[in-house]
């Protein structure tokens, strides 16, 4: 973990910089994968899980025997915990909704928007070191508000038994996702972008995922398929000072760290005194991590950044843009409104971005690598399309019919004039 002192601007750029593959071999290796899957279809599929995840699968869908065995796998307490998390976050979903409102811009012209659900959407829960259950969550539980007809979800399954892990079915049961497909990485986005036997092909793929899930995400977004965003590995930044608890600030740290060796912990601060503190949390309590080794290698490029004030600490944050922003400083609040590029913040010593990753409701899929610039987080708008009406009375065609013959003559074009003239003449 590198401590960072008050750098000077030109070396911003290299600060917020995130871990990163080779690029090119990257998009190499995905283009031709995905290809395969679009030309040979299952038979690809079936190949690539063989050779990624090493096991050979006779049937890529989720059995009904499946299902049901997970049922009596999850313990009792972890089953209370993900609906009374699946109820939080449908309330708050639920209250992102919108009404149609008409709209009569000019007398007799009535305009508004209608939401309707996306008709086919696919969910992709990545597997990797742990089974994201919570993910299955913040995407299954929007997609159903929302109205989405069809709810297809892909994850990858044990690579030794086979199966998806029981607490992952139960949450796609709770959410309301009734068909789910053992594919990871590549495949499971081609598989979804372009659709095979086995897998229907959906409208818009949801879901983050390592670099090359996120790299499949963006070339099939290109022709075939929407995505919700660019999501790729996990990444947090904290804010604290002297008045923070360095237990705390250093929990944080760790939380987000232990999610990957290409996951991303920063913490900027104005108060140098809190350095040592911190740090010396973070060993104490890295030592107690089940996945310690795994946090270490994020730890390696993850960074404390010391700035000289106010106003740098909140340039620096709003160009780092990160998925998930804790601030712990005693004045939390001035500096959030202050906050214009971010995923999801997270205000005050009692609110940690655990609570956003699992519960309180706000959902968890968000921008990562700075594009938090440009992209919101999943919402329930992430599942809707609007479309939009209007109603023109022939007193609203005399009103506005000038207006319309009038730009249409001036850009040069004769047929939309035409469309108005003709309705105007026929009194």
């Amino acid at each position: 973990m590198e401590v960072i002192k008050y750098p000077s601007k030109t070396e911003w750029k290299a600060i917020v910089s995130r871990p990163h593959l080779d690029t090119l071999s990257l998009h190499n290796t995905v283009t031709e994968v995905l290809q395969e899957i679009k030309e040979r279809g299952d038979e690809a599929l079936q190949f690539y899980t063989e050779k990624f995840d090493g096991i050979k699968l006779s049937d890529i869908e989720v059995s009904a025997e499946e299902w049901d065995e997970a049922d009596n796998l999850v313990p009792s307490d972890l089953k209370v915990a993900i609906e009374n998390a699946r109820d939080n976050i449908a309330r708050f979903h639920s209250s992102q909704s919108i009404s149609i409102n008409k709209v009569e811009t000019s007398t007799g012209v009535i305009c508004w928007q209608k939401p309707v659900g996306i008709e086919k959407v696919g969910l992709y829960i990545p597997g990797g070191t742990a089974p994201l259950f919570s993910t299955v969550l913040m995407l299954g539980v929007p997609a159903r508000i929302a109205g989405c007809r069809e709810i297809i979800m892909c994850t990858p399954c044990n690579s030794k038994t086979g199966k998806v892990h029981p607490a992952i079915l139960f949450s796609a049961r709770a959410a309301g996702v009734k068909r789910i497909f053992k594919l990871g990485g590549i495949q499971a986005i081609g598989a979804m972008a372009y659709g095979t036997d086995s897998v229907p092909k959906v409208y818009k793929i949801f879901g983050p995922g390592n670099q090359y899930v996120t790299a499949a995400k963006q070339i099939v977004s290109l022709r075939d398929v929407a995505i919700d965003m660019p999501a790729g590995p996990s990444e947090v930044a904290i804010i604290a000072d002297a008045s923070s608890n360095p237990s705390f600030v250093a929990s944080d740290f760790l939380s987000q760290a232990e999610h990957g060796a290409d996951s991303q912990s920063m913490l900027f601060t104005v108060d140098e005194s809190i350095i040592i503190p911190v740090q010396e949390e973070i060993e104490k309590q890295l030592a107690l991590l089940p996945r310690k080794e795994l946090t270490k290698k994020s730890l390696m490029h993850s960074k404390i950044v010391v700035v000289r004030d106010i106003d740098d600490l909140i340039e620096l944050t709003n160009e780092y843009a990160p998925e998930h922003l804790i601030i712990q400083s005693s004045n939390y609040m001035q500096l959030a409104e202050r906050i214009v590029n971010a995923g999801s913040v997270f205000l005050g010593p009692y609110t940690p971005e655990s609570a956003g990753d699992y519960a309180s409701g706000t959902n968890h899929t968000l921008p990562t690598s700075g594009y938090a610039k440009a992209y919101s987080g999943v919402n329930l708008d992430s599942f809707l399309r609007k479309i939009t009406f209007q109603e023109i009375t022939r007193e609203g065609l005399q009103n506005l019919g000038k207006t319309i013959e009038v730009m249409a003559a001036n850009e040069h074009l004769d047929a939309h004039k035409n469309a108005v003239s003709i309705r105007l003449n026929n009194q």
